[in-house]
């Protein structure tokens, strides 16, 4: 939206109600990890379509989506509402999978692992954190604005990753961050920041 008016700022508001998704009607093992793991959650950022500034710049962003996954991850409708779908294999998917597809990411915009300097990853719950460490060879505890976030706010779906940004804003971005997060579809999302100069 930012780049189609040049010179605009756009504010980008990121709003989950994950307890309308609380049914004490069904009380499936999924139900009650979604009820225990997840919260409702905002944030917001500032993009600007120009040149200069402080924060970040948005370099890249790409997706993949692997085929027939609908039912790891996702959200079913019936006439009560909603009810989740969470497959107990995500962690386990998550470590094999994802250094493969970011990597793909990453080469379609001339980048490798290697130019990465530090990942910022939607935490999900604390074995998916330990699954991406792993995944991405990275120290085990290395992510720990991710455990933090999880640990104060629980997942509050899509404003986690900006809350796990702000910390690490706070902190100071390294030369090259990328965000990355998982969802439905089964699908992974990447964004690549750099640092302003």
């Amino acid at each position: 939206l930012a780049q189609a008016r040049p010179g605009t700022n756009v504010l980008l508001v990121v709003i989950e109600l994950c307890t309308l998704a609380s049914r004490p009607d069904s009380l499936t093992k999924a139900n009650i990890v979604a009820t225990a793991l997840f919260g409702d959650g905002a944030a917001a950022c500032v993009l600007r379509a120009d040149e200069g500034g402080d924060g970040a710049a948005i370099e890249m962003s790409g997706q993949h989506t692997w085929p027939d996954t609908l039912d790891i991850m996702g959200w079913k409708i019936d006439p009560q509402g909603f009810g989740v779908i969470f497959d107990r294999d995500i962690p386990p998917f998550a470590q094999q999978h994802i250094a493969p597809a970011i990597a793909g990411i990453l080469g379609r915009a001339g980048l490798a692992f290697e130019d990465v300097d530090r990942f910022a990853c939607h935490p999900g719950g604390s074995k998916v954190i330990t699954a991406l460490e792993l995944a991405l060879s990275l120290e085990q505890g290395s992510l720990d604005h991710e455990r933090a976030v999880l640990a104060d706010y629980g997942n509050m779906s899509a404003p986690t990753a900006l809350f796990v940004l702000e910390r690490l804003m706070h902190e100071g971005l390294p030369s090259r961050t990328l965000l990355t997060a998982m969802g439905p579809g089964f699908t992974a999302s990447c964004v690549s920041l750099k640092r302003a100069a």
